[in-house]
């Protein structure tokens, strides 16, 4: 999990394990470090610990198994402790394949892991001049055509803008910009960074961002969507915006139209 969230660019979330029957200070297996070299992980400096009282205070838990939740769930609460992927048998005395498929299925579950981290310590906050620069490496990476720095840092100022960054643990994961006149929202750029896509980060952005207008007493939210993205049509589609017309070479590189799509407010 460590080299993942590294690899993703989130160094700042703290990764460790702990038994609830090891001896503290044991080795680990030989066959879980070879299972786990097959896999990009050196874990031979690893030592056994014993969950305490202490580590329960605050994160979220994952187990390896439903018995494993059993025991936390009285001391965490269902809303921390979860079940890895559906359920991982422990291969403890088991033969060099037993523990190849154990750390195969550990490593399948990783990105659910990560996704409900995302779902429940990734914050929708107002976008602040601190987040400006991750907010444009995310432009770079997303549009031929990025917003810069400056185009960003001069929505700050514009009393009409109001403009949301998807936050966890100091990492910008995507954002939405509005612009908000005589009671209508026009999207300005919606863009999730690369890393975090799947995650249902560009639903919670647009319904903050919906959210927000309909407090300032907007009527409806608009957006544009270039006509071939079709995962981001459906989307919207699904956050009940409808197709309205056509912005006809309302894109550069590469020339396309934009499909106009709009949600009234009064219809739900």
């Amino acid at each position: 999990m460590k080299k993942m969230l590294s690899e993703k660019g989130l160094e700042n979330i703290e990764v460790t394990s702990a038994g609830l029957a090891a001896f503290p200070g044991d080795e680990v297996s030989p066959n879980s470090v070879r299972s786990a070299s097959k896999l990009g992980a050196d874990i031979s400096a690893h030592r056994s610990r014993q969950i305490n009282g202490y580590m329960l205070e605050d994160g979220l838990f994952f187990c390896m198994s439903p018995s494993h939740m059993a025991v936390l769930l009285p001391h965490v609460g269902e809303k921390r402790v979860f079940l890895l992927g559906s359920g991982i048998p422990d291969p403890f005395g088991a033969d060099e394949d037993t523990y190849d498929r154990c750390a195969e299925a550990i490593s399948d579950a990783l990105d659910g892991v990560l996704k409900t981290v995302i779902e429940l310590c990734c914050e929708i906050v107002q976008m602040k001049a601190e987040h400006i620069p991750q907010i444009a490496e995310t432009e770079r990476l997303c549009f031929s055509v990025p917003w810069s720095e400056r185009s960003l840092a001069d929505e700050l100022e514009n009393e009409n803008a109001h403009f949301l960054a998807a936050v966890l643990e100091e990492k910008v994961l995507g954002y939405i910009g509005v612009i908000e006149i005589v009671g209508e929202a026009d999207i300005t750029n919606v863009a999730v960074h690369p890393n975090f896509r799947r995650y249902g980060l560009g639903k919670r952005l647009f319904e903050a961002a919906q959210e927000g207008s309909k407090q300032r007493g907007c009527e409806s939210i608009t957006l544009e969507v270039r006509e071939s993205n079709e995962a981001a049509i459906s989307l919207y589609a699904k956050c009940g915006c409808k197709p309205v017309g056509v912005r006809k070479g309302f894109y550069e590189k590469p020339k396309e139209d934009a499909l106009l799509m709009t949600k009234r407010f009064d219809e739900g």
